[in-house]
């Protein structure tokens, strides 16, 4: 492929189109989102253990911003099992981990036989371990209401979800009754399509971003997002409480725009 023709069709932003940081944009959005939940509540990412799910798109690029952000990465899975790293998977160990998945198309057991400070647990879902933080970025139910109650008890704090229903409705309630803060894929996971709107602009432009411009946008759309969710639940009563302002919010969203055009 030439590098035009490449920007077409990776979405990369190079000639005719595409945008820069799209491949990253659900995965840095979901943690931009975390970033915001543990804020309002005075707490940060820095220093907290973080289970992640899943080893594709989405996971890889939340790991890669959990890093940045000073979180220490200690599980990734696929389909077959998950791997535990007690030393935590950083930069070096996440390039090694996007190789094996993007271009030689290997199974995550793989990392075990790698690093030594690593287990691989076949046929199961990271949720056993000992977390501060959950970011399920794989599948829909993959936190089922056996995994929600062992992160209760092992002391998480919060869960934030990159992949689309991650969390099965009795999970869910498992962890709303335990306080666990709780980013609702409807919001936490909107990265991606916020960046397809950000491509659109640039095509629409014949203008091309760079990856600073794109990831800053990124960011103070994930921001403002959370600001709503946290907005509409306080004023409804329910302070904190992330799913009831996502409701909320996105419904007023809708509801509005009938209204101002007249379609109600």
């Amino acid at each position: 492929l030439t590098r035009k023709w490449e920007g077409v069709l990776t979405g990369k932003g190079y000639g005719w189109g595409g945008s820069l940081i799209r491949p990253e944009a659900t995965g840095f959005g979901q943690v931009y989102f975390l970033r915001e939940m543990l804020a309002f509540k005075g707490d940060s990412i820095e220093g907290k253990k973080c289970a992640v799910s899943g080893s594709g798109n989405v996971a890889q690029f939340c790991a890669k911003k959990v890093i940045s952000c000073g979180g220490k990465v200690i599980t990734m899975s696929d389909s077959s099992g998950y791997i535990f790293d007690k030393d935590g998977i950083d930069e070096e160990k996440l390039a090694w981990i996007m190789d094996l998945k993007n271009n030689k198309r290997g199974r995550i057991k793989e990392y075990a036989s790698k690093y030594s400070s690593a287990v691989y647990h076949e046929g199961k879902r990271p949720w056993s371990e000992k977390c501060d933080i959950a970011l399920p970025s794989a599948t829909q139910n993959e936190i089922e209401e056996k995994g929600a109650k062992n992160l209760v008890k092992n002391g998480c704090m919060a869960v934030c979800e990159g992949a689309n229903m991650p969390t099965s409705p009795a999970a869910y309630e498992i962890l709303n009754k335990a306080g666990i803060m709780f980013g609702p894929a409807k919001a936490a996971n909107a990265g991606g399509v916020a960046v397809s709107a950000l491509e659109m602009s640039q095509n629409a432009a014949f203008d091309e971003w760079t990856e600073e411009q794109v990831d800053s946008k990124l960011d103070q759309i994930m921001t403002g997002i959370h600001k709503q969710c946290a907005d509409a639940a306080e004023e409804y009563g329910q302070k904190g409480d992330l799913v009831v302002g996502a409701n909320i919010a996105g419904f007023l969203k809708v509801a509005n725009a009938m209204m101002d055009q007249g379609v109600v």
